[in-house]
């Protein structure tokens, strides 16, 4: 099945993809698209089990992976590619490049677990016991709020969240808790910007630095007074950062370094 997508912005323009997180959609980008279709021809792929690919089809980060570089070899050749992955989309966008280390030419890993958490299968099984409260407008407003979805896309949030059924929600949960930096990674040639909100957890700090640690091409760098969500949280903050790291301009002591 192809993956559903937005195309926005000139196609003679350089290419620049982002890739959304998991219970959300492509939708999370909007305010990026906005600002950076001007300069880019802007793709924002719909990852399958989401948004209008949420047919009860199954879920992994390795087959997200295969068809999102299949749509950017489509859309990009003879291009200089740039892609943006937050969350579930940063671990798709490891498992990318690690696939296609010549693909890409910068990109931008935001919130990747990259610690497979221990018994994840028996834990997101223990979650499972709550997936009823996925339709809870309550609690749906909480995690909406948790992860900075202003109150204009919380009737798309919930809705879509709805639409999510119990065997998609277990793969994504099963997949996120066990992914682990693959291989390939070690010979990606772009240049990478790894970034983690300083409220986030302690085990998606200790990722962040395992990215950073691992690549000679890595910039690491904790964004201050923000947890799971950068790019909702603070849209211009975060373009502005993802621009000069486009134009190569990206001073490392604006933010503190991943150590």
């Amino acid at each position: 099945m192809q993956l559903s997508y937005k195309e926005v912005g000139d196609h003679t323009l350089p290419l620049m993809v982002f890739i959304h997180g998991g219970g959300v959609g492509g939708w999370m980008w909007d305010k990026q698209v906005v600002y950076f279709s001007r300069n880019f021809h802007c793709i924002v792929p719909e990852l399958l089990g989401h948004g209008n690919n949420n047919d009860g089809l199954d879920f992994s980060i390795e087959l997200a992976a295969k068809k999102v570089n299949k749509l950017i070899e489509e859309k990009g050749e003879g291009k200089e590619i740039h892609v943006i992955g937050f969350s579930l989309g940063a671990q798709v966008l490891i498992a990318m490049l690690s696939m296609k280390p010549n693909l890409i030419d910068y990109a931008v890993i935001n919130s990747a677990l990259v610690k497979p958490v221990p018994f994840a299968k028996t834990l997101v099984q223990s979650m499972m016991l709550f997936f009823p409260l996925v339709k809870n407008k309550s609690f749906s407003r909480f995690q909406a709020k948790s992860m900075y979805i202003t109150n204009d896309y919380f009737n798309r949030y919930y809705t879509e969240s709805c639409q999510i059924n119990k065997e998609t929600f277990y793969q994504v949960m099963t997949e996120n808790m066990s992914f682990a930096i693959p291989r390939g990674f070690k010979n990606v040639r772009a240049k990478l910007l790894v970034t983690v909100g300083e409220n986030e957890r302690k085990i998606m700090k200790d990722s962040a630095k395992e990215i950073a640690t691992c690549h000679s091409n890595c910039t690491g760098v904790i964004i201050p007074g923000v947890g799971h969500g950068f790019s909702l949280a603070n849209p211009k903050e975060f373009n502005k950062m993802v621009e000069m790291w486009v134009k190569q301009e990206f001073i490392s002591n604006r933010f503190k370094q991943v150590e």
